[in-house]
């Protein structure tokens, strides 16, 4: 199967898709042959990364606002994806707010609710919406970007705590979830890679990136563990990617 068309027909949701790897995320699987609903904080952003994929030739994809850290906002998106169309076949859970560190006392009280909210709550809240929408799918697939915060004993990363917090929330999530879910057919897929490198899908620097064993993760190694994962035959159920860091 081609990559151009490894995902033709499938309805695919990408949260924080308005920027760096959710951009990243969306441009590739609009190439993939997928229906794109993407989603930024901003409407403005969402739609520049729509504006751009139709301009590729690929006109199935839909630009959505979308504030993680919002309850009604997540309702919201939800609502109005589910106005265009009666499943979703992928969530993938990619938005969260990043909070450098590493010092607790950084950053004010409110960065540290908007972190541990758009990435705990709000991928709880998220998958929470969209379910109904992935259920009425015959190949749901939830996808989480996690980040080797979210596993046991990292302290490599120069994060600040409230973003190990809301990581290790999610990989808790992502963990009951799968069991809990795979009686309806839902596959649960987390992700956790250190930093990577995210060279433009757009530019040169996607084909000619080095991605030896001395060189960092990159993105479109990621990319393809999601695609080689959501295009697997139903009984293969991938729980977890983890990535050596370099």
């Amino acid at each position: 199967m081609s990559t151009a068309t490894a995902l033709a027909g499938r309805r695919i949701v990408v949260t924080g898709a308005g920027r760096d790897f959710g951009r990243t995320l969306a441009v590739r699987l609009a190439a993939s042959g997928a229906e794109v609903f993407l989603s930024a904080r901003s409407l403005a952003a969402a739609e520049a990364v729509r504006d751009e994929i139709r301009a590729l030739g690929h006109e199935a994809v839909h630009a959505f606002a979308c504030n993680l850290s919002d309850p009604a906002s997540i309702r919201e998106f939800a609502a109005a994806v589910a106005e265009r169309t009666d499943h979703v076949d992928v969530l993938i859970n990619n938005g969260a707010r990043w909070l450098t560190g590493p010092d607790l006392l950084a950053g004010s009280d409110e960065d540290l609710v908007d972190t541990i909210a758009s990435g705990a709550t709000g991928t709880v809240l998220t998958v929470r919406n969209f379910l109904p929408l992935l259920l009425a799918s015959d190949r749901p697939d939830i996808v989480t970007m996690v980040s080797a915060c979210g596993a046991a004993g990292h302290d490599r990363s120069n994060a600040h705590e409230a973003f190990y917090a809301a990581k290790s929330a999610q990989a808790g999530f992502g963990e009951i979830l799968s069991k809990r879910l795979r009686g309806r057919g839902v596959r649960v897929i987390s992700l956790y890679p250190p930093d990577f490198d995210n060279p433009d899908p757009l530019s040169d620097q996607w084909e000619n990136t080095p991605r030896e064993a001395t060189d960092p993760l990159t993105a479109q190694s990621i990319v393809e563990c999601i695609l080689f994962a959501i295009t697997q035959p139903r009984d293969c159920f991938i729980k977890a990617f983890h990535f050596e860091q370099v």
